[in-house]
């Protein structure tokens, strides 16, 4: 069950970083599939407890806002191109850290 063609899921993967919701708009503009998107866009809550748990956009800080967290889309990306994503990330101790693993893996043909 091919979803994305393997070019668009590694181009979408490199820009993957952990940190980032992406906005319903950005998306469909990097050609995202959309059941992707319906599946997994949601509201997400700012904290400001510390300033990484507080949403930016741009410079301004927002209290709430819709998207999809491109750890997620990472997730779904490697399970397209067929990894065990639960083995390879079982060790990663944040979101950044569960893209760079998918990534390694893709990298070492995993």
């Amino acid at each position: 069950m091919i979803e994305i063609a393997r070019h668009r899921a590694l181009a979408l993967l490199s820009e993957c970083t952990g940190d980032e919701i992406w906005s319903v708009e950005h998306c469909r503009v990097r050609r995202v599939p959309e059941n992707w998107i319906e599946e997994d866009r949601e509201a997400f809550e700012s904290g400001f407890r510390s300033d990484d748990q507080t949403i930016y956009v741009g410079e301004r800080q927002v209290n709430q806002y819709f998207g999809v967290r491109d750890v997620d889309l990472a997730v779904r990306i490697g399970r397209s191109l067929g990894l065990d994503v639960d083995r390879i990330t079982a060790n990663s101790l944040s979101r950044r850290g569960v893209v760079v693993a998918i990534k390694e893996a893709v990298m070492e043909g995993e």
